[in-house]
Protein backbone atom coordinates (compact mmCIF):
# COMPACT_ATOMS: atom_id res chain seq x y z
CA UNK A 1 0.00 0.00 0.00
CA UNK A 2 2.72 1.97 0.95
CA UNK A 3 4.60 1.55 -2.18
CA UNK A 4 1.63 2.18 -4.29
CA UNK A 5 1.13 5.37 -2.60
CA UNK A 6 4.49 6.90 -3.02
CA UNK A 7 3.99 5.77 -7.14
CA UNK A 8 1.08 7.52 -7.19
CA UNK A 9 2.64 10.74 -5.42
CA UNK A 10 5.27 10.30 -8.15
CA UNK A 11 3.38 10.32 -10.63
CA UNK A 12 1.48 12.90 -9.60
CA UNK A 13 4.82 15.14 -8.95
CA UNK A 14 5.87 14.76 -12.57
CA UNK A 15 2.84 15.56 -13.91
CA UNK A 16 2.49 18.73 -12.19
CA UNK A 17 5.88 19.81 -13.50
CA UNK A 18 5.03 18.20 -16.97
CA UNK A 19 1.64 20.25 -16.58
CA UNK A 20 3.22 23.68 -15.55
CA UNK A 21 4.12 26.39 -18.23
CA UNK A 22 6.98 28.67 -19.03
CA UNK A 23 6.30 32.25 -18.34
CA UNK A 24 9.14 34.49 -19.54
CA UNK A 25 9.13 37.96 -17.83
CA UNK A 26 10.19 40.57 -20.11
CA UNK A 27 10.82 43.88 -18.27
CA UNK A 28 12.11 46.80 -18.06
CA UNK A 29 13.19 47.74 -14.36
CA UNK A 30 13.75 44.89 -11.31
CA UNK A 31 14.56 46.25 -8.00
CA UNK A 32 17.28 46.12 -5.82
CA UNK A 33 19.36 46.44 -9.37
CA UNK A 34 17.54 49.65 -10.14
CA UNK A 35 15.41 52.05 -7.71
CA UNK A 36 12.38 50.68 -6.17
CA UNK A 37 9.49 51.79 -8.66
CA UNK A 38 5.98 50.33 -9.57
CA UNK A 39 7.40 48.25 -12.77
CA UNK A 40 10.59 47.41 -10.25
CA UNK A 41 8.81 46.10 -7.58
CA UNK A 42 6.23 44.12 -9.63
CA UNK A 43 9.27 42.71 -12.01
CA UNK A 44 10.68 41.77 -8.78
CA UNK A 45 7.81 39.91 -6.67
CA UNK A 46 6.09 38.44 -9.90
CA UNK A 47 8.42 36.05 -11.06
CA UNK A 48 9.12 34.83 -7.32
CA UNK A 49 5.19 34.31 -6.77
CA UNK A 50 4.71 32.52 -10.15
CA UNK A 51 7.54 30.14 -9.50
CA UNK A 52 6.03 29.30 -5.87
CA UNK A 53 3.19 28.80 -7.91
CA UNK A 54 4.58 25.75 -9.58
CA UNK A 55 5.34 27.45 -12.92
CA UNK A 56 8.75 27.60 -14.62
CA UNK A 57 10.58 31.06 -15.41
CA UNK A 58 12.94 33.01 -16.98
CA UNK A 59 13.34 36.86 -16.54
CA UNK A 60 14.91 39.48 -18.18
CA UNK A 61 16.17 43.18 -17.94
CA UNK A 62 18.23 45.75 -19.69
CA UNK A 63 21.59 46.14 -17.98
CA UNK A 64 21.31 49.51 -17.53
CA UNK A 65 25.00 51.65 -16.54
CA UNK A 66 23.72 52.86 -13.01
CA UNK A 67 23.31 48.78 -11.87
CA UNK A 68 26.42 48.01 -9.84
CA UNK A 69 27.81 44.69 -11.00
CA UNK A 70 29.77 44.28 -8.67
CA UNK A 71 27.60 44.54 -5.59
CA UNK A 72 25.13 42.81 -7.60
CA UNK A 73 27.15 39.86 -8.72
CA UNK A 74 26.80 40.23 -11.95
CA UNK A 75 28.92 37.99 -14.42
CA UNK A 76 29.05 37.45 -17.98
CA UNK A 77 27.84 34.56 -19.58
CA UNK A 78 30.33 33.84 -22.00
CA UNK A 79 28.24 30.70 -24.05
CA UNK A 80 25.23 33.28 -24.75
CA UNK A 81 27.35 36.24 -25.57
CA UNK A 82 29.21 36.90 -28.63
CA UNK A 83 26.30 37.80 -31.20
CA UNK A 84 25.90 40.91 -33.33
CA UNK A 85 22.77 42.15 -33.85
CA UNK A 86 22.56 44.62 -36.75
CA UNK A 87 20.26 47.47 -36.34
CA UNK A 88 19.65 50.00 -39.17
CA UNK A 89 22.65 48.48 -41.02
CA UNK A 90 24.81 49.16 -38.04
CA UNK A 91 26.59 45.83 -35.92
CA UNK A 92 26.07 45.59 -31.83
CA UNK A 93 27.38 43.12 -29.99
CA UNK A 94 25.33 41.12 -27.43
CA UNK A 95 26.17 40.75 -24.12
CA UNK A 96 24.41 38.87 -21.77
CA UNK A 97 24.84 38.60 -17.87
CA UNK A 98 23.22 36.84 -14.83
CA UNK A 99 22.96 37.43 -11.68
CA UNK A 100 20.61 35.63 -8.67
CA UNK A 101 18.33 36.91 -6.28
CA UNK A 102 18.87 34.28 -3.38
CA UNK A 103 16.22 34.87 -1.13
CA UNK A 104 13.88 34.21 -4.33
CA UNK A 105 15.97 31.45 -5.35
CA UNK A 106 15.76 32.99 -9.07
CA UNK A 107 17.95 34.20 -11.76
CA UNK A 108 18.07 37.42 -13.75
CA UNK A 109 19.36 37.79 -16.96
CA UNK A 110 20.55 41.21 -18.40
CA UNK A 111 21.26 42.42 -21.82
CA UNK A 112 23.99 44.20 -22.12
CA UNK A 113 25.82 46.16 -25.00
CA UNK A 114 28.18 49.22 -24.63
CA UNK A 115 26.92 51.66 -27.24
CA UNK A 116 23.42 51.12 -25.60
CA UNK A 117 23.67 50.82 -22.18
CA UNK A 118 26.68 52.04 -20.62
CA UNK A 119 25.43 54.48 -19.73
CA UNK A 120 25.50 56.56 -16.25
CA UNK A 121 21.17 56.76 -16.21
CA UNK A 122 18.39 54.17 -17.36
CA UNK A 123 16.09 56.02 -19.81
CA UNK A 124 17.17 60.01 -19.36
CA UNK A 125 20.53 61.88 -18.10
CA UNK A 126 21.23 63.29 -15.77
CA UNK A 127 19.20 66.80 -16.37
CA UNK A 128 16.15 64.42 -17.74
CA UNK A 129 16.75 64.93 -21.00
CA UNK A 130 15.08 61.17 -23.03
CA UNK A 131 17.98 59.35 -24.88
CA UNK A 132 17.96 60.01 -28.31
CA UNK A 133 18.49 56.36 -29.05
CA UNK A 134 15.93 55.24 -26.88
CA UNK A 135 13.75 53.24 -29.91
CA UNK A 136 17.31 51.50 -30.77
CA UNK A 137 17.91 50.75 -27.20
CA UNK A 138 14.39 49.02 -27.15
CA UNK A 139 15.42 47.17 -30.46
CA UNK A 140 18.17 46.16 -29.14
CA UNK A 141 16.74 44.72 -26.08
CA UNK A 142 14.06 42.51 -27.32
CA UNK A 143 15.93 41.11 -30.39
CA UNK A 144 18.62 40.20 -27.50
CA UNK A 145 16.05 38.67 -25.21
CA UNK A 146 14.55 36.38 -28.02
CA UNK A 147 18.14 35.41 -29.53
CA UNK A 148 19.13 34.37 -26.40
CA UNK A 149 16.19 32.27 -25.31
CA UNK A 150 16.46 30.73 -28.42
CA UNK A 151 20.48 29.86 -27.43
CA UNK A 152 18.76 28.51 -24.43
CA UNK A 153 16.70 26.23 -26.23
CA UNK A 154 13.86 27.16 -23.68
CA UNK A 155 10.33 27.22 -25.05
CA UNK A 156 8.24 29.60 -23.28
CA UNK A 157 4.44 28.94 -23.47
CA UNK A 158 3.49 33.13 -22.39
CA UNK A 159 5.50 35.72 -22.14
CA UNK A 160 4.47 38.92 -19.75
CA UNK A 161 5.61 42.28 -21.00
CA UNK A 162 6.54 45.28 -18.00
CA UNK A 163 7.47 48.86 -19.61
CA UNK A 164 7.18 50.25 -22.92
CA UNK A 165 10.90 49.03 -23.67
CA UNK A 166 9.39 45.80 -24.16
CA UNK A 167 6.43 46.52 -26.15
CA UNK A 168 8.06 45.41 -29.23
CA UNK A 169 8.10 42.10 -27.96
CA UNK A 170 4.15 41.03 -29.46
CA UNK A 171 5.57 42.32 -32.75
CA UNK A 172 8.96 40.47 -33.43
CA UNK A 173 6.82 37.41 -31.82
CA UNK A 174 4.09 37.52 -34.80
CA UNK A 175 5.87 38.62 -37.31
CA UNK A 176 10.01 38.58 -37.61
CA UNK A 177 10.08 35.13 -35.60
CA UNK A 178 6.71 34.07 -36.60
CA UNK A 179 8.24 30.69 -37.93
CA UNK A 180 11.22 29.95 -34.80
CA UNK A 181 10.45 26.63 -32.79
CA UNK A 182 11.32 28.38 -29.65
CA UNK A 183 8.82 31.41 -30.00
CA UNK A 184 6.11 30.85 -32.34
CA UNK A 185 3.45 29.38 -30.25
CA UNK A 186 4.39 31.80 -27.03
CA UNK A 187 1.53 33.56 -26.25
CA UNK A 188 2.01 38.04 -25.08
CA UNK A 189 0.63 39.70 -22.48
CA UNK A 190 1.55 43.60 -22.31
CA UNK A 191 0.82 45.39 -18.81
CA UNK A 192 0.25 48.80 -19.37
CA UNK A 193 2.30 51.28 -16.63
CA UNK A 194 2.03 55.30 -16.46
CA UNK A 195 5.67 55.27 -17.68
CA UNK A 196 4.87 57.65 -20.54
CA UNK A 197 8.10 58.84 -22.29
CA UNK A 198 7.85 62.80 -23.21
CA UNK A 199 9.74 63.19 -25.93
CA UNK A 200 8.34 60.95 -29.38
CA UNK A 201 11.07 58.78 -30.70
CA UNK A 202 12.67 59.18 -34.00
CA UNK A 203 10.75 59.78 -37.04
CA UNK A 204 12.42 56.74 -38.58
CA UNK A 205 11.78 54.58 -35.79
CA UNK A 206 8.86 51.98 -38.15
CA UNK A 207 11.66 52.30 -40.66
CA UNK A 208 14.09 50.32 -38.51
CA UNK A 209 11.57 47.78 -37.83
CA UNK A 210 10.40 47.44 -41.52
CA UNK A 211 14.44 46.15 -41.83
CA UNK A 212 13.94 43.75 -39.63
CA UNK A 213 10.97 42.29 -41.11
CA UNK A 214 7.99 44.02 -40.10
CA UNK A 215 5.41 45.00 -42.79
CA UNK A 216 4.31 48.43 -43.51
CA UNK A 217 0.93 47.91 -42.32
CA UNK A 218 1.68 46.69 -39.15
CA UNK A 219 3.79 49.98 -38.46
CA UNK A 220 1.73 52.29 -40.50
CA UNK A 221 1.14 54.13 -37.24
CA UNK A 222 4.48 54.53 -35.94
CA UNK A 223 4.69 55.37 -39.53
CA UNK A 224 2.70 59.18 -38.39
CA UNK A 225 3.35 58.85 -34.91
CA UNK A 226 6.18 57.96 -32.83
CA UNK A 227 4.53 58.57 -29.45
CA UNK A 228 3.90 56.68 -25.92
CA UNK A 229 0.50 56.24 -26.98
CA UNK A 230 1.39 55.24 -30.54
CA UNK A 231 3.86 52.56 -29.41
CA UNK A 232 1.47 51.00 -26.61
CA UNK A 233 -1.59 50.92 -29.11
CA UNK A 234 0.97 48.85 -31.69
CA UNK A 235 1.97 46.68 -28.18
CA UNK A 236 -1.83 46.17 -27.51
CA UNK A 237 -3.01 45.23 -31.01
CA UNK A 238 -0.13 42.42 -31.54
CA UNK A 239 -0.53 41.32 -27.69
CA UNK A 240 -3.16 38.42 -26.82
CA UNK A 241 -3.87 40.02 -23.51
CA UNK A 242 -3.68 43.24 -21.93
CA UNK A 243 -3.18 43.79 -17.78
CA UNK A 244 -3.25 47.47 -16.54
CA UNK A 245 -0.21 47.48 -14.53
CA UNK A 246 -0.94 51.09 -13.48
CA UNK A 247 -4.22 52.41 -11.25
CA UNK A 248 -3.75 54.99 -13.19
CA UNK A 249 -2.96 54.97 -16.75
CA UNK A 250 -3.00 57.24 -20.00
CA UNK A 251 -6.92 58.05 -20.70
CA UNK A 252 -6.32 57.55 -24.33
CA UNK A 253 -4.58 54.04 -23.75
CA UNK A 254 -7.21 53.05 -21.90
CA UNK A 255 -10.28 54.14 -23.94
CA UNK A 256 -8.33 51.95 -27.05
CA UNK A 257 -8.52 49.29 -24.95
CA UNK A 258 -12.17 49.42 -24.11
CA UNK A 259 -12.86 49.84 -27.55
CA UNK A 260 -11.60 46.72 -28.80
CA UNK A 261 -13.68 43.68 -28.71
CA UNK A 262 -12.66 40.51 -27.57
CA UNK A 263 -9.10 41.35 -26.39
CA UNK A 264 -8.76 39.90 -22.95
CA UNK A 265 -8.37 42.16 -20.70
CA UNK A 266 -6.86 42.38 -16.72
CA UNK A 267 -8.28 45.43 -15.04
CA UNK A 268 -5.84 46.96 -12.24
CA UNK A 269 -5.76 44.71 -9.31
CA UNK A 270 -4.28 45.52 -5.71
CA UNK A 271 -0.69 45.30 -5.19
CA UNK A 272 -1.78 42.43 -1.72
CA UNK A 273 -3.41 40.01 -4.58
CA UNK A 274 -2.33 40.60 -7.73
CA UNK A 275 -0.03 37.65 -7.94
CA UNK A 276 -2.80 35.30 -8.22
CA UNK A 277 -5.12 37.16 -10.16
CA UNK A 278 -2.26 37.29 -12.88
CA UNK A 279 -1.28 33.49 -12.35
CA UNK A 280 -5.09 33.21 -13.00
CA UNK A 281 -5.37 35.42 -15.97
CA UNK A 282 -2.41 33.59 -17.75
CA UNK A 283 -4.56 30.32 -17.33
CA UNK A 284 -7.16 32.40 -19.39
CA UNK A 285 -4.45 33.36 -22.42
CA UNK A 286 -3.11 29.97 -22.22
CA UNK A 287 -6.31 27.88 -22.75
CA UNK A 288 -7.42 30.47 -25.69
CA UNK A 289 -6.94 29.53 -29.24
Amino acid sequence: MKEICYLCSVFKNNFIRMDAKRILFITQEITPYLPESEIASIGRNLPQGIQERGREIRTFMPKFGNINERRNQLHEVIRLSGMNLIIDDTDHPLIIKVASIQSARMQVYFIDNEDFFQRKFAIEDENGKEYEDNDERSIFYIRGVLETIKKLRWMPDLIHCHGWMSALTALYIKRMYADDPCLKNAKIIYSVYNDDFKSPLRSNFADKLIMDGASEDDVANLKKDTSFLSLSKLAVDFSDGVIQGSENINPDISAYISSLTGKPFLSYQSPDNYIDSFNEFYDVILDSK
